[in-house]
This record gives C-alpha cells, structure tokens and sequence, in this order.
C-alpha cells in the first residue's frame, strides 16, 4: 500500500475508533513497507525469524556477497557450508534451500500468488517448510500489497495494540484478532500504524 491509501484507510478507522484516533494524533502516520514479490523477499522473511531487524540486515548483506543475484538456482549453487558461514542456522538452511528448491522444480510460484484470495494465498505459502502464517501475512501485506491482513503472532504489534487500547495483561493471538475485527477490511493500515506506535508511543 502507498502513502495515501494508508491515509485514507487509517482516517477511515478513525472516524469510528476513538483510541486510533487519539494514537494517530500522537504518533501520526506510518510510513508504508513495501517490498519486492518474489524468492529473495521470502529468503528475507526466513532470515528475519526471530532475530534482530540489525543481525538480519547484517546476514543478507553476507548472502548477497556470495550471491549477488539472490536467485533459486544461485543459492542452490552455492558451496556446502556458506549459508551456514553466512549466518544462518541449520534450521533456516533447510528452509531456504527447500523454498530454493520448490521454485525451482516448479512447486512453489510466487508469481501465481497475486490470483489467489488472502486466504488460498496464505495456504499456499504455509505449505513451504518454515513459513508458517505471520510469515506469509507479512508476505502478503508488503509483497502483494493486501489490505485486510492482521499478522497478529507479531509481539511488537500485539504489544502496540496492548498500549492502544490500554489493556494490563499482554494479548494473546486470538485475543488480538478479536480486537482487531472491527478494523475490518482495513486491517493492513491498522497493523503498520500499530508497529508506528509500538515504537513511538510512551509506555
């Protein structure tokens, strides 16, 4: 999503939500993430689990040493042992050479992603060994640019939300998706404005 759709969708919500507006006033718009569709963002998603936004930084600048174009067929070339050298344990190897490999034998597509409904996508990127669904809810938000996705097992954004609405105990997955139903179909903003606020509000 651009800037001014999430505007206008965050405006939307806060015409109905007091709390968003009294954040939106706060800590203003966020800014959006968009990313580019295809293997080396979902390569990207894999790195990123569970490690600092800095030391997944630091991993792919290394991936991207040994292999420029982060392409299927470049990472299944590559010597045993440099994904390991590059960072990435022994787990995220599997995965990463199994999505590599998935492409590459015509599994796996992401190009035919875009004709899927958000639900039929999330399936069909789940399938793949290591991507369970806040990995393909991320994918389909920044990727495809899909409006109405809640990636609620994020903890920064469950946190965000916690402050939001001013709740003591921390929220849980489901105790966050039932919060956020209202912000139906514009789920997508609302969870980029509650990362802007998990950052930016005062605890």
């Amino acid at each position: 999503m651009d800037q001014p759709t999430i505007r206008r969708h965050l405006d939307a919500l806060a015409l109905a939500d007091a709390d968003l507006r009294v954040g939106l006033e706060r800590v203003g718009y966020p800014l959006p993430r968009i990313r580019e569709p295809g293997f080396e963002t979902l390569l990207a998603i894999v790195v990123g689990q569970q490690i600092s936004t800095a030391a997944a930084a630091a991993v792919l600048a290394r991936l991207r040493a040994l292999a420029p174009r982060l392409e299927p067929h470049t990472v299944l070339a590559l010597p045993d042992g440099a994904l390991r050298d590059a960072g990435l344990s022994v787990r995220k190897v599997e995965y990463v050479t199994g999505l590599a490999r998935a492409i590459s034998d015509g599994d796996f597509d992401p190009a035919d992603l875009d004709r899927l409904d958000d639900a039929a996508a999330i399936d069909e990127i789940t399938r793949l060994r290591g991507f369970g669904v806040w990995s393909a809810e991320i994918y389909l938000m920044f990727c495809l640019g899909r409006e109405d996705v809640f990636p609620a097992g994020d903890l920064a954004l469950r946190v965000g939300l916690q402050r939001l609405r001013r709740r003591d105990e921390p929220l849980d997955e489901p105790a966050a998706r039932e919060l956020a139903a209202d912000w139906t179909p514009h789920r997508s903003a609302a969870s980029l404005f509650l990362w802007h606020y998990y950052r930016g509000a005062p605890t």
